[in-house]
């Protein structure tokens, strides 16, 4: 069995984190998953994947990249938590009525499928969120990516029946899954 260790992106870390990205935009399943496209991610500049890993790595406060690092080295898997205030409003123009984490990015290595990374990756981003003190960590699962709706009810995350529609016409939805805190918001 392959080990592997979770643990939050590094700030110097930018080209494995843009190497990662692009091979997750290039999975079969990626045009459900992912918001972004390869083509729009290969042409960002350098700079852009610096950014992106000074924000999420130790330290960054709005959000946590955590990769799931092998024995060789090799990036098996990536989670990013990103927080959400109260009063807000999402990507998708709904309002945010609670301080709240919200789990974007998830991707495993097809050879690491069914391992259990997935479950353990979700577990660092969620850990991280508690102790922050969100209320609930939430995420969004195009409504046929079987395969993630598993994972993520594995997990713990149950669909709170808002859809988000999809194309013009609202043809296709994506659902909300949430995990909220245990004990409540009186930690």
């Amino acid at each position: 069995m392959y080990t592997y260790v979770v643990r939050v992106v590094r700030a110097e870390e930018w080209a494995s984190v843009k190497a990662l990205r692009l091979l997750a935009l290039q999975d079969p399943a990626a045009p459900l998953a992912f918001v972004e496209t390869y083509e729009a991610a290969a042409e960002r500049p350098d700079s852009f994947w610096q950014e992106r890993a000074v924000g999420a790595s130790e330290g960054a406060g709005g959000a946590r990249q955590f990769v799931a690092e092998a024995e060789d080295g090799q990036w098996a898997g990536t989670v990013t938590v990103l927080v959400e205030e109260a009063g807000s409003v999402d990507w998708a123009g709904f309002p945010v009525e609670r301080r709240q984490g919200h789990v974007v990015g998830v991707f495993v290595r097809k050879e690491w499928r069914g391992s259990g990374m997935t479950g353990e990756l979700l577990e660092a981003a969620v850990d991280w969120a508690w102790g922050l003190g969100l209320e609930r960590v939430r995420l969004i699962v195009h409504e046929r990516n079987l395969r993630a709706q598993g994972a993520y009810r594995k997990a713990g995350f149950m669909p709170t029946g808002r859809t988000v529609p999809l194309g013009e016409e609202g043809e296709e939805n994506e659902y909300e899954f949430v995990l909220e805190r245990p004990g409540g918001s009186d930690r």
